[in-house]
């Protein structure tokens, strides 16, 4: 079930429940690259709770933000832009976008309905006119709706620039903290700002090769320079066993890295690009446990970048899946302390450019984040994490028994894909596909 009917008031601000300091905060040079001027939504879905009877979950968990602001306030800022396109918050306490809304339906009509990429989005998460904008807008927008069981959503959209989703699960912890305390003076995590921490160095000096930023033109054909639609693809311990048997046997490689090779590959081939053709795999990596990379406890701010190994179309077509395995290996293994600071400085010296987007597909696993784990006293969701895709950029969510992922793709390419995937997830298969691929000595 898809189509339902949804009552929203009229959105209103919710400020911080103390006064804070009004003040001007730079973001990092990791923050406010063009890569991550944008909003993402977030969605979690809950069922309702006996123990939870006459509690409204709007009135609680707007409560919860209102004490939360008070210390995470440059979330109730806007942005300001300075020289060289730098970003700051002007902490002006003007207040986040809050939507009170009721859905005629019970949540467990919805089935499927609630997976990222679904239409369902549009309707629990209004998108509030003139609120979408980097600068001179609220930077946080949330919707809560009710369902007629009990249940409720909560959908939510963030300014990127400021926090990855490590800082947004700390903030919405934060605010389910107060949500489940009456007597709850300040959160468990102390947030910490300190974004100089990321900020380029004196002077600035690129360091590392860094292909996800090469400037490159679109080559695509037409198919998939027309409208994209999104699509959720579950894969459970069966089609994760189907893909593995791809691989020869004696091969090692995680979870992640099969089936982002798998996804690359399929999207690859779906594309129909000249097999010349440059393509890209970028894994975002979150570089808080990184040795020297001195990011405190409670930091908020965005860590993480998306590093990218490169082959020829032709190659990750025809290949085995192995050659592209290792090509996904290769992209995580760049990651050190010196490559994150290279990023930053990148960002000062060449005006915070855009990633790389022709032929470039960009995967995020938020699996471990804990999205599917905040609890505002109803238990914990049964669906927690992004929304959806966006063009070239996917995530991996916890589902049930396995992991859900949303692909964003042009129609006639969506088509091609899913049958490239039907071939890798439920076909039998004996290893004899081409020849094993050339130990790799470059990414090119």
């Amino acid at each position: 079930m898809s189509t339902f009917t949804v009552t929203r008031q009229e959105p209103r601000l919710v400020v911080p429940a103390e006064t804070t300091p009004r003040e001007l905060k730079q973001l990092s040079d990791i923050d406010d690259q063009e890569g991550l001027r944008f909003h993402i939504p977030v969605i979690m879905f809950y069922e309702s709770n006996p123990f939870m009877e006459g509690e409204d979950p709007v009135s609680v968990i707007r409560e919860g933000l209102a004490k939360a602001l008070s210390f995470y306030y440059p979330f109730a800022g806007r942005l300001v832009e300075g020289p060289n396109r730098k970003l700051l918050v002007d902490c002006t306490s003007e207040g986040v976008l809050f939507v009170e809304a009721d859905a005629e339906v019970e949540l467990n009509r919805l089935g499927d309905t609630i997976l990222p990429g679904s239409r369902v989005l549009e309707e629990l998460l209004h998108d509030v006119p003139g609120s979408d904008g980097i600068l001179g807008c609220p930077l946080l927008l949330l919707q809560v709706t009710r369902f007629r069981c009990g249940g409720f959503a909560i959908a939510l959209r963030l300014n990127h620039t400021m926090s990855d989703g490590a800082g947004l699960v700390q903030f919405l912890s934060a605010i389910a903290e107060f949500a489940q305390g009456k007597e709850v003076t300040a959160p468990s995590v102390s947030p910490v700002w300190q974004r100089e921490l990321l900020s380029a160095r004196h002077p600035p000096r690129i360091t590392c090769l860094h292909h996800e930023f090469e400037q490159v033109l679109d080559t695509n054909n037409d198919d998939a320079n027309s409208t994209p639609i999104q699509k959720p693809f579950f894969f459970g311990p069966k089609e994760i066993r189907a893909i593995r048997n791809h691989l020869p046997p004696h091969a090692s490689a995680s979870t992640f890295e099969v089936l982002t090779a798998c996804l690359w590959r399929c999207r690859t081939r779906a594309l129909a690009l000249d097999p010349n053709n440059t393509v890209r795999v970028s894994c975002l990596v979150n570089g808080r446990s990184l040795p020297g990379l001195i990011v405190p406890h409670g930091y908020y701010g965005n860590v993480i970048i998306y590093p990218a190994a490169v082959s020829k179309a032709g190659k990750v077509c025809s290949f085995p899946l192995e050659y592209t395995v290792e090509l996904v290996k290769t992209s995580k293994l760049q990651i050190t302390t010196e490559y994150f600071r290279s990023v930053a400085d990148l960002m000062v010296i060449k005006g915070r450019p855009l990633y790389t987007v022709a032929g470039n597909f960009i995967v995020s696993d938020v699996r471990r984040l804990g999205l599917d784990t905040v609890d505002f006293g109803w238990g914990k969701p049964v669906y927690g994490g992004p929304a959806g895709a966006f063009p070239g950029l996917s995530f991996y969510m916890n589902f049930k028994d396995g992991i859900v992922i949303p692909i964003c793709l042009p129609e006639p390419v969506m088509e091609r894909f899913e049958e490239e995937l039907k071939k890798m997830t439920k076909e039998p298969f004996d290893g004899s596909v081409g020849h094993r691929p050339p130990k790799i000595t470059s990414m090119l």
